[in-house]
């Protein structure tokens, strides 16, 4: 019976050993970027004000955050250690939207209240604009393609 016991827990720990891990996020300090990361955060810093940086594993490869303010709004530069930046969230305003992303994300919030909405580039391309929404005192965030259509997660 122990013997059965040690296997099933084997078992069970080989598993979550063949999951895919979430990327692990953690705050780091300007000089512990990569030079070329370094660079391209200098390149973002003309009229840029610098909130923070991270570091984060995701998928065995390691990536560098940049959270930046640009002209009052929020703008977070996703680079890989060779500086390429590989996704930009960048907040928009609501009015600045094209009219069927603005109907999209209004529809799929529902009743929600439109708190922020981003628009999410990656590999520069234009992916998705993500909103947070507040519904009764909850927040959740919903997405919309380019063409207002609504999306489980951006591409």
């Amino acid at each position: 019976m122990r013997v059965l016991r040690v296997i099933g827990l084997a078992l069970v720990g080989s598993l979550f050993l063949t999951l895919p891990t979430p990327a692990q996020e953690k705050k780091i300090k300007r000089s512990d970027l990569p030079p070329a990361v370094e660079k391209v955060v200098a390149e973002q810093n003309h009229s840029a004000t610098i909130r923070g940086f991270s570091e984060e594993r995701e998928n065995g490869q390691t990536l560098y955050e940049a959270e930046l303010i640009v002209n009052g709004h929020s703008k977070d530069v996703l680079m890989d250690a060779n500086g390429a930046v590989m996704e930009v969230e960048e907040q928009v305003a609501e009015d600045s939207l094209p009219a069927v992303v603005r109907e999209g994300l209004q529809a799929t919030a529902g009743k929600g209240q439109l708190l922020k909405v981003e628009a999410l580039t990656k590999q520069g391309k234009l992916v998705a604009y993500e909103a947070k929404v507040m519904t009764n005192g909850k927040k959740s965030e919903v997405q919309v393609g380019p063409d207002g259509k609504p999306l489980d997660h951006a591409e």
